[in-house]
């Protein structure tokens, strides 16, 4: 008979196991999405949902059962949770508030376009899909939770992908590249925003605990702004490179626990510390945290993506979910672009780099997994929900390199003037665009 002991080593042994084959497969299955000049993540997306039931479970033996027992799970969770709040930090420290004294007018309009357009029609579409998926399990998902949540998984753009599809381009220096920088970027924050209001909403247990949970989350914020802040600013200047690093990822970890204790997830913490943390020196800071970090979250996201990829099953998905998914694609792709290129054209800009534009912001890679992971532990999403709107991210993630591939370069070049901001300077001076 086996021992606790063997047990729990064999488990150990068991999850270690894992993350090296997550490892080595979502590198191998990113370099090929490489090839084809898709984002990494696509790669990594993939060989999550490869690993889980929708490929390689399907073998004789579900070899999926067996490599990702339910016991060994748990612990993966955490490790993918590891990564996340590092990555999540990392988003919130990259959201320059400088970035948005460039392009402000255009991409203001262009982000709150997007977002208000996109989360309508999401609210929209939850009134057609929400009873046949009102229903986690045995317990039965409010109206207003499932329709708030399928707004905001519309709303989502992803920054990182963004700008490495911008980089990968030739697209930064662009005036159509900068407003979609500055416009994901406001999109990340406003979004990230409306995921902690329905989170809030989803786990209140009346309209007293929600009070108590705002609440809360002020004085959150003030102790981030009036004590934590400042207290990065002087270590930034005084301290040696391995205290910062481990003072910075301590004080993400708890503050990860602190709105989980709220009653909010725990990436609102690691986001908010990332928000509030110092900016200079920037090279020093590149170098003694932001370096260290990104390549720890590079090991252990892939563990992430597997753990979201367990819940997809693409098999169990009826005639009816594929119809479903045809209409959730549809309304994601026309929300973004509407919501953008209807205010990039009235202030200015060309037909063609609006439509770059909004395809730009179109793409939802790994943020729309994390909206999508939160949805999926607050029971929000059944699994059949789960597994249309995570094929909904790929899509539109995967649309953006071909889409503007075909649309060549963007009319106006680096260098010449931005005609909407222009326009709204001259709109507020009152001159004549």
């Amino acid at each position: 008979m086996e021992s606790p002991a063997n047990h729990a080593e064999l488990l150990t042994a068991t999850v270690l196991l894992d993350i090296a084959l997550v490892l080595a497969v979502g590198t191998l299955v990113g370099r090929w999405v490489g090839r084809l000049r898709q984002p990494a993540v696509i790669g990594e997306v993939l060989a999550g949902v490869a690993l889980g039931p929708s490929l390689l479970g399907l073998l004789p033996g579900n070899p999926t059962a067996w490599l990702f027992p339910a016991e060994a799970r748990p612990f993966l969770s955490t490790v993918a949770q590891v990564g996340l709040a590092l990555f999540m930090f990392l988003i919130g420290w990259e959201f320059d508030p400088a970035r948005l004294r460039s392009h402000r007018g255009t991409a203001a309009a262009v982000s709150i376009g997007s977002i208000v357009v996109s989360f309508g029609l999401g609210v929209a579409l939850a009134t057609l899909l929400y009873h046949r998926h009102d229903a986690v399990g045995v317990d039965r998902v409010g109206f207003t939770e499932f329709a708030l949540f399928l707004g905001v998984a519309m709303s989502i753009t992803a920054f990182p992908v963004l700008a490495r599809i911008l980089a990968e381009r030739g697209l930064t220096g662009t005036r159509v590249g900068s407003i979609a920088l500055v416009s994901a970027a406001i999109d990340d924050v406003l979004a990230w925003c409306l995921l902690a209001v329905v989170t809030a909403i989803v786990t209140a247990s009346g309209p007293l605990d929600l009070v108590r949970m705002l609440l809360l989350l002020g004085v959150f914020l003030t102790v981030l702004r009036v004590v934590v802040r400042p207290l990065l600013v002087v270590m930034t200047r005084r301290w040696a490179t391995t205290y910062l690093l481990v003072t910075v990822v301590a004080t993400v970890f708890l503050a990860s626990y602190a709105t989980t204790w709220i009653g909010l997830h725990a990436i609102f913490g690691a986001f908010c510390v990332g928000l509030v943390m110092p900016r200079q020196p920037a090279a020093e800071l590149r170098e003694q945290v932001c370096r260290p970090l990104e390549h720890v979250s590079m090991v252990l996201l892939p563990v992430f993506f597997i753990v979201t990829g367990l819940g997809v099953d693409i098999g169990g998905l009826t005639a009816a979910n594929l119809l479903e998914l045809a209409a959730i694609v549809l309304v994601a792709c026309v929300g973004k672009l509407t919501g953008a290129i209807v205010p990039a054209v009235s202030l200015g800009m060309s037909w063609r780099d609006a439509g770059i534009l909004g395809i730009l912001v179109n793409t939802r890679g790994l943020t729309e997994l994390v909206v999508l992971s939160v949805g999926l532990q607050l029971g929000v999403l059944d699994g059949q929900m789960f597994t249309m709107l995570v094929l909904m991210a790929l899509v539109t993630t995967a649309l953006a390199g071909p889409l503007i591939r075909s649309g060549r370069t963007p009319a106006t070049r680096p260098g010449e003037p931005d005609t909407a901001d222009a326009a709204m300077t001259d709109a507020r001076t009152g001159g004549t665009a």
